[in-house]
């Protein structure tokens, strides 16, 4: 029962991820009617919900694989992820946050890559939580 806990957590987790960054993110600015400061405030309660979502589903994960037990490679994987995690929101979503409630103010904002650097880690947490369900589902 644990695994299949796990092994649904991580690919819900996946799941998110990909619709919320890599589909609505780029596509709600396309709408009618969207203006830049509507959709970045959307983008703001959008990734909030999102990253709750994110720490329940890796306490889940956690939890399980705690219980359950997993190759080294697991508790890596599980390690790489929750860091990547950690550093989009302690490091980079406050400094984005801050960004956004400029924008949405109308003052001008530098120019500057801590979305790159956003989207490269969602890139790495999606290649790992694939790597991750994978490994889960070959726990005997």
């Amino acid at each position: 029962m644990w695994q299949l806990i796990a092994i649904a957590a991580t690919f819900t987790w996946l799941g998110m991820v990909l619709a919320i960054s890599f589909l609505e993110t780029p596509l709600k600015f396309q709408a009618p009617g969207i203006t830049l400061p509507l959709g970045l405030g959307i983008g703001r309660i959008v990734f909030r919900a999102l990253n709750i979502a994110e720490i329940a589903l890796a306490i889940v994960v956690l939890g399980s694989v705690a219980i359950l037990g997993t190759d080294p490679a697991g508790w890596i994987l599980l390690g790489v992820v929750a860091a990547v995690l950690s550093v989009q929101l302690g490091m980079l979503r406050p400094r984005l946050d801050r960004r956004t409630q400029q924008m949405i103010a109308g003052r001008p904002v530098p120019s500057s890559r801590l979305h790159l650097s956003y989207i490269a880690l969602e890139c790495t947490k999606v290649a790992t939580l694939m790597t991750l369900g994978a490994v889960l589902n070959a726990v005997p």
